[in-house]
């Protein structure tokens, strides 16, 4: 592609493209391999972004673009309210031996997580006759109306759409800078402190008799890529069975392998009433699930689900070729190994004289995984974390800097947040080849002030 006519597909792009979508590049991506993109200008970048966590087996992983070009020429949609088909059962029987709890025998597929969220929000008010929700401060669930509802990292996901559903309540979540704690607290303690918030929430806002459900991400995602503590969420799981309430976790993003587990929420050995999943679920075909238990799935009435593209063979397809991945190519052992890799360098980073007040913490679990840096303004004037002899705006100058350095990265969250979503088959070399563009970017951006 020329370089007139590449500028030229840009500018239309701008043009054309609503001004409601985002954009972290200006170009345009032309092929995907591996770990890495290329864009039409000829640029190829090594992908720590994977599509937002939904590419975990890399760009067109050779067995399941196979699997969906097979399937493409067998049957592309059967509509699942008519009937059943081959791939939504084989990939039922793929994930019924790797759920989190053997109470998890119940399936639901849709499109996207956003969806996914909001069907387990319509079956935790079925199924218990109870209308609130309670969500978690930071805590992402997507733009539709129900799951915008329920998100609380960012106003900008809801800013001038509101009024928002009814009947949805926030709570503190177990991550130190929003309580104002600094990094080093016990995690026992930082539950206890929203453990007890929870108690009075129940208390002062929402009755255990009105509240459905209580929503969690086991790592919270857009909101910082923080690990919620085991103690939270077994203190959560014993409020849920004592009033009657659904424990809903969602593992949208922190599923398929991402935190080194196939559900993070594994970690606890918490179990989940509702888990929703999607992202990593087909590696880039679009297709969430919704997953419970018979009991309180038998509740539903038929049709109360659905969706003209629910469940879709060819993205079904895609996602039993992935279950299958996973257990031939040792995905699980990779993501440990590269994760240890990736933590020694940030962690030997972080420890530099010169950037202790500037890398405030380094956090996550397996590839999912966080530097939040120091800023000078914070979320305000009460931020207990302001640092008046740090740069500004850390996290988006050094994701600015990689994507220079041929790295394309992301930022998270309202706080000075770089976030690491490597392909979990990543090799060892790119993964030292992305720490080091990082390390660089770091060091160039805090020498320039």
């Amino acid at each position: 592609m020329s370089s007139q006519s590449y500028t030229s597909l840009v500018d239309f792009g701008r043009k054309h493209v609503t001004n409601g979508l985002g954009r972290q590049i200006e170009g345009v991506m032309t092929k995907g391999s591996g770990s890495y993109v290329t864009f039409g200008d000829g640029r190829t970048m090594l992908d720590f972004t994977t599509g937002i966590g939904v590419t975990g087996l890399g760009h067109c992983h050779p067995k399941v673009s196979a699997a969906a070009a097979k399937q493409c020429m067998e049957l592309v949609h059967g509509q699942c309210s008519l009937a059943f088909t081959g791939p939504y059962l084989q990939l039922i029987e793929r994930l019924l031996p790797i759920m989190p709890d053997p109470s998890l025998d119940s399936f639901f597929f849709w499109n996207s997580g956003s969806e996914a969220v909001e069907a387990a929000i319509k079956m935790a008010r079925t199924i218990t006759g109870k209308q609130n929700i309670i969500a978690l401060q930071g805590g992402y669930h997507g733009r539709t109306f129900g799951a915008m509802a329920v998100t609380r990292s960012k106003t900008i996901y809801s800013e001038g759409f509101h009024p928002l559903m009814p009947g949805v309540f926030t709570m503190p979540y177990p991550y130190w800078h929003q309580l104002g704690v600094p990094a080093s607290t016990d995690p026992s303690q930082i539950s206890a402190m929203c453990l007890n918030q929870l108690n009075l929430l129940l208390s002062q806002q929402t009755t255990p008799k009105d509240t459905a459900a209580i929503l969690i991400e086991p790592l919270l995602g857009e909101g910082g890529y923080v690990p919620t503590p085991v103690e939270f969420l077994k203190g959560v799981r014993e409020i849920c069975d004592k009033h009657n309430i659904l424990l809903i976790i969602d593992e949208v993003q922190s599923g398929f392998g991402r935190t080194g587990k196939m559900f993070n929420i594994e970690y606890s050995r918490v179990r989940p009433d509702i888990m929703t999943i999607a992202k990593g679920l087909a590696n880039g075909f679009p297709l969430s699930g919704v997953v419970s238990k018979k009991e309180f799935t038998d509740k539903l009435k038929p049709g109360s689900l659905g969706g003209t593209y629910a469940g879709n063979a060819v993205a079904c397809a895609a996602a039993v070729a992935v279950a299958d991945a996973f257990k031939e190519e040792k995905v699980l052992e990779n993501v440990q190994a590269r994760s240890q890799e990736l933590f020694q360098a940030l962690n030997t980073l972080r420890a530099k004289e010169h950037l202790k007040r500037t890398i405030l913490d380094v956090r996550g679990q397996g590839l999912m995984v966080s530097v939040e840096f120091a800023s000078p303004t914070g979320s305000g004037p009460y931020d207990a974390f302001v640092d008046k002899t740090v740069p500004e705006k850390l996290a988006t100058r050094v994701a600015k800097r990689c994507h220079e350095k041929g790295l394309l990265i992301l930022t998270t969250s309202v706080y000075e947040v770089v976030r690491f979503i490597p392909p979990l088959n990543i090799a060892k070399d790119d993964m030292q080849k992305g720490i080091r563009i990082f390390v660089e970017a770091v060091e160039e951006v805090v020498r320039e002030g």
